[in-house]
Parts: structure tokens; C-alpha cells; sequence
């Protein structure tokens, strides 16, 4: 087996599990290509910077092409099964992967599972499939929803014709493996490349302690609120928070207002632009303690693990996180790096809070300890040698 292709619906700059898949496939000798399409503006310049390898499919977002596919969209969600209408480039994906004639498609979100199994059956090849998420609770609870109903009946044709099928989670692994038990699911955590690990940047008495959460999107019920009315609560004591991802004007306005109402001063809340995924590092570093918002609902967000967790023990902070059922997990395992908080607790955050405010050794203790977990047992130089087993036993 020699050529594989990765198909995702979401470009590379937005997707960095994608990118590390390609790499590590790469360096490992095989043949590798990837489609994917184009999701946010301020990410599309970015998207040439992965070579001619990432091939786009469906059009740069305001081109005629990426309209006339939004226009087919709304058509084919009327008139079409969902493994060709579930996204605005299914029918195109579907096209262009069936033109490629790889030993191995390997799909990344929901959007992607029909299409690596239609282009392997195509080809006489194989399917697999990563999934960084829960699918059928991953937009919503309600089963009479479109996307729980679109899920249910994607996976359940799908899924038992994988060769292989990863996760980002053990338990969304345990999930899979209960309803397709022949599945075998394996979890690949999301991890970062060892090359990233920075030494931990101690605090120093008298300075701040500087709080980070990121993601691609700031918006509103995603836990920030909480943090906000945490700080006001602490007014004595020096607190910053900075946010990094894109922010409509509106939402910019909201968080403001809040903090202003909470008299919070404006330099204790930062606001930074989405920046290339190996920059966040950089940033992060410059902080003490990472925060991991998650909520519980839907039900998804119970049970992943995002990203946030190991870019904060790659860039040597402390976490605090949500006790959602993933997060507890993780850190019960993995202790004295961070602690945990009831979701929507205030004042429970305010104790944590409390707690490393006044006990700056155990702060730096818990900054030192994450940076060396990195180090010792989540980064993606140790993920990747998992991911290549996987794929190296269709060589036998």
C-alpha cells in the first residue's frame, strides 16, 4: 500500500489534526494528497501556505464557484440522501476522491464518511475514518433533528464498512465501540508535535496571573461569561484574561459591556485576532493558566477532548477545566497539572482561582508538570507512531 488521500470538508488552516495526519503519513514514506474546502474568510489566505499537496474542492469562499455550490446545497438537501447533500461540497468531494486512485481514503468529519467509502468501493481499496467528534450529539440532542437524524443514518451504513475508524477521545471511542462493537475504534489523541514544547513560564511574584482560552470563534455561553464574573468577584487581587479567535462586533461589544458592568478595567480583558495554528503556542506560553470551557450539551461536548487541553500542557500551563465527563477523566488520570470546576459554578472557580492566586509554587508546580506531561506522554510524535501502526497493517 502506497497512496493514500485524506478528504475533509474544512480547510488545513482550520484543521490541524488533518495536517498532522498528512505529516506524519508523509515522513513515513507513503504517497499522500488531501482535498478539502473552504470554510471561514479570515482563514482562506492561509490555506495556500500547506503546498500543492491540499487540493480545494468547491471554490475560494466569494468566488462563483463557492456560491453556485451554496445554491446546490439548498437544492440537494431537498432532493438528495444525505452521503451527497450533507454538506455544500459533498457531491464535489464524492467527485473529485473517486478520481484518485489511492490504496487508502482516510475521511475527516461526518461529511466525509459516505464519500472515502463510495471512492474505495470505486477503486477496490479501503476507508477509514477519524472521528474527532461524537457525530450523532455533536450539533444537537434532539433526535428529531437534522443533524441527529443525517448522523444516525450516515454511521450506521457507514461505519461497518471502515477498515479502520479513530478518535480524539477514549470515551467517544467506548461510544462507537458499544454501537458498532466489530469497529474497533482507537483513540489518537490531539496532541501537538513535540517541536512546540516550551519550557513552562514561571510566574513571578507581583506579576498577574494571566488567564488564555481560544478557539476559532469567540461567542457568547461558551463559558467566558463565567470567567468574567469570576475576576469580579477576585477584584483585589491582578487577573487578565485574553481570548483568541474571531469575534463579530457585536459579541466584541457584549463581553466588553459585561466586564465594564463587573468594573473590570479594559486592560484586564484582551482580545486577539486568530492567528496560524503553530503561533498559538507562542501566545499561550506567555500565560499561566489555560482554560478549558467545555459544556455538557450537547452531548459531544461531554465526551471530546478538544484541542485546548494539550495546547495548554504543550505551551507549559496550568489548566482549569470543566468537569464535563472527558475533562474529569483526563485529569483525574493525569493529576497535579490543573484542576477541575462544576460547569456554570462561579464560585467554584473563583475557589481554583483563589487557590493559585495565593499558592504561587503550586501554580508554577502545575505549569512545570504540564510542559513535562507534553514531554513525556501527550504529543503527537508519540500519537503519530499509533496512527502509523494502524495503517501499517494493511502493508501485511
Amino acid at each position: 500500500m502506497k497512496k493514500i488521500l485524506l478528504v475533509s470538508p474544512f480547510p488545513p488552516s482550520q484543521n490541524p489534526r488533518l495536517v498532522k495526519e498528512f505529516t506524519a503519513l508523509k515522513s513515513a514514506g507513503y504517497e499522500v494528497k488531501a482535498i478539502y474546502a473552504e470554510r471561514d474568510k479570515w482563514a482562506s489566505k492561509q490555506n495556500t501556505d500547506f503546498g500543492p499537496d491540499f487540493i480545494l474542492v468547491g471554490g475560494k469562499i466569494g468566488s462563483f464557484l463557492h456560491l453556485f455550490t451554496r445554491l446546490l446545497h439548498k437544492v440537494s438537501k431537498r432532493f438528495l440522501p444525505y452521503a451527497y447533500s450533507y454538506h455544500r461540497t459533498s457531491l464535489l468531494l464524492l467527485a473529485k476522491a473517486k478520481q484518485f486512485e489511492a490504496d487508502l481514503y482516510i475521511g475527516h468529519d461526518l461529511t466525509t464518511l459516505p464519500i472515502v467509502v463510495k471512492a474505495a468501493q470505486k477503486n477496490n481499496s479501503r476507508a477509514g475514518f477519524d472521528a474527532e467528534d461524537f457525530h450523532r450529539n455533536e450539533v444537537s440532542d434532539d433526535k428529531n433533528s437534522f443533524f441527529y437524524q443525517a448522523a444516525i443514518s450516515l454511521e450506521n451504513k457507514y461505519i461497518p464498512m471502515l477498515s479502520h475508524l479513530t478518535t480524539s477521545s477514549p470515551l467517544i471511542s467506548s461510544k462507537y465501540n458499544k454501537l458498532y462493537p466489530g469497529c474497533k475504534a482507537q483513540t489518537i489523541y490531539n496532541a501537538f508535535p513535540a517541536m512546540y514544547i516550551a519550557e513552562a513560564n514561571l510566574l513571578r511574584q507581583g506579576r498577574p496571573i494571566r488567564l488564555f482560552w481560544f478557539s476559532q470563534t469567540i461567542g457568547r455561553d461558551r463559558g467566558i461569561e463565567i470567567v468574567i464574573e469570576a475576576m469580579s468577584i477576585l477584584f483585589n487581587f491582578q487577573i487578565t484574561l485574553t481570548l483568541l479567535g474571531m469575534i463579530s462586533r457585536e459579541d466584541k461589544s457584549y463581553f466588553e459591556g459585561l466586564a465594564l458592568s463587573k468594573k473590570i478595567n479594559t486592560e484586564q480583558l484582551l482580545f486577539l485576532e486568530p492567528v496560524k495554528p503553530e503561533e498559538i503556542f507562542v501566545i499561550a506560553n506567555k500565560h499561566d493558566i489555560g482554560l478549558a470551557l467545555e459544556q455538557d450539551i450537547p452531548y459531544n461536548r461531554n465526551i471530546c477532548l478538544t484541542n485546548k487541553m494539550f495546547t495548554y500542557l504543550t505551551a507549559g500551563l496550568a489548566i482549569i477545566a470543566t468537569k464535563t465527563q472527558a475533562q474529569e477523566k483526563f485529569l483525574s488520570e493525569n493529576p497535579e497539572v490543573g484542576l477541575t470546576f462544576a460547569i456554570n459554578d462561579q464560585y467554584a472557580l473563583v475557589e481554583l482561582l483563589n487557590t493559585y492566586l495565593t499558592d504561587i509554587g503550586l501554580l508554577n508546580m502545575h505549569k512545570m508538570n504540564a510542559r513535562n506531561l507534553a514531554v513525556t506522554k501527550f504529543n503527537w510524535d508519540i500519537e503519530a507512531k499509533k496512527l502509523l501502526a494502524i495503517i501499517d497493517l494493511y502493508k501485511s
